[in-house]
């Protein structure tokens, strides 16, 4: 079984590591015999929040939203009082049926599939949440609740916010939305204030070493800090790390700025044949894990470089890189750099641009004499 295999779905995860505060709060709304109709989840990628959501599902959709509902409102909904906490376990029917995706009043709303580009979309469109509406206005099979996970909501482009706005305006009764968001100032005020927020933070060190045990309890000891180290108290980043070759892509990609503030041809070459290779469906694609961490790496050392504090070396050549940019660029042109690579790639991806040209471009903006720059 490969590595990304064995990592679960958020729908199929039973426990929540390090948010106890978080669904505390919400179980206590649940028991004080109040709910509100809409949650808005955020905190960074990958550190629990659809687990949140789709925990808190299970345990509205079990039975404890079965009460008559007395009207829609944003914390007007009546409940039972229920225990503190929102564990149900593994061998309730809710469970399994969330977990396979098939329980007939949960509704999960996610980026569809481009059928015309073959691949999927870039951002949740009208056509993706057009389906809430009539879903949540239908009486529920099982006498309960209906339930929508939206995730995530910053994903939305204007029109399908504003259809999930109007929703929200305007709840159906007994209808909950659980709106997942890493980034919610994306998001439309009107939307956010709708929602009560529930706020989750990085996971400590210590809980993403205890979770990547857990998941991948074949990695050696040095390889597991190493993530750790890279997670940022996301446990979803070091899994994803993990499974698509992170660290090996950031070996790569620090061995290709060696020579910097010089931007050698032949390494940058080098670095494209391996990151632009052909891949097999179920595969990663090396372009976009590679990509993603550059991305994620300069906007790591310009944070760095703005607040002063020194590089960290966690993997080879990471902080000798880090120093030699900050110290050609700043952190401003870090910044600056880094938008327009990040915009140069994205509208590449979309026109279907060849990748090995486009990672050329992209280690020649980083030259500190890059005309343009």
């Amino acid at each position: 079984m490969s590595e990304a295999q064995t990592i679960p779905l958020p729908r199929e995860t039973g426990e929540l590591v390090g948010h106890q505060a978080a669904e505390s709060a919400m179980a206590e709304a649940v028991a004080s015999g109040k709910i509100p109709h809409a949650w808005l989840i955020t905190g960074p990628s990958g550190i629990g929040k659809a687990t949140l959501a789709y925990r808190f599902a299970r345990h509205i959709l079990s039975g404890a939203g079965a009460a008559e509902d007395e009207g829609p409102g944003l914390f007007g909904d009546a409940l039972p009082a229920t225990p503190a906490g929102l564990h149900v376990p593994r061998d309730n029917p809710v469970f399994s049926q969330i977990a396979a995706g098939s329980h007939p009043d949960m509704l999960v709303v996610e980026r569809g599939y481009d059928e015309k580009r073959k691949k999927m979309r870039g951002e949740i469109v009208i056509d993706d949440v057009r389906q809430i509406g009539s879903f949540l206005r239908l009486t529920p099979s099982l006498g309960g609740w209906r339930v929508v996970v939206l995730d995530s909501a910053d994903e939305m482009n204007r029109n399908a916010a504003n259809a999930v706005l109007k929703l929200l305006e305007e709840p159906p009764r007994q209808a909950l939305l659980l709106l997942v968001s890493h980034a919610p100032g994306r998001l439309l005020p009107t939307i956010r204030s709708r929602c009560r927020a529930v706020r989750l933070g990085p996971l400590s060190d210590a809980q993403v070493a205890e979770l990547l045990a857990k998941h991948l309890p074949e990695l050696d000891q040095a390889t597991s800090e190493t993530l750790v180290a890279l997670s940022e108290g996301s446990i979803g980043r070091a899994l994803s790390l993990a499974a698509e070759g992170g660290i090996d892509a950031l070996r790569e990609l620090f061995r290709a700025l060696e020579s910097y503030p010089q931007i050698k041809d032949l390494a940058v070459l080098e670095l494209a044949d391996k990151w632009t290779r052909a891949t097999k469906a179920e595969e990663t694609d090396p372009f976009e894990t590679g990509t993603a961490l550059l991305d994620w790496w300069l906007g790591r050392i310009a944070r760095d470089a703005a607040s002063g504090d020194r590089p960290v070396d966690r993997v080879p050549g990471m902080g000798a890189a880090a120093e030699k940019l900050a110290a050609a660029l700043g952190p401003a042109g870090i910044a600056e750099r880094r938008a327009v690579i990040s915009a140069m790639l994205g509208r590449g991806s979309r026109l279907s641009l060849d990748k090995r040209q486009m990672l050329m471009d992209a280690f020649q903006l980083l030259a500190p004499d890059h005309a343009g720059s």
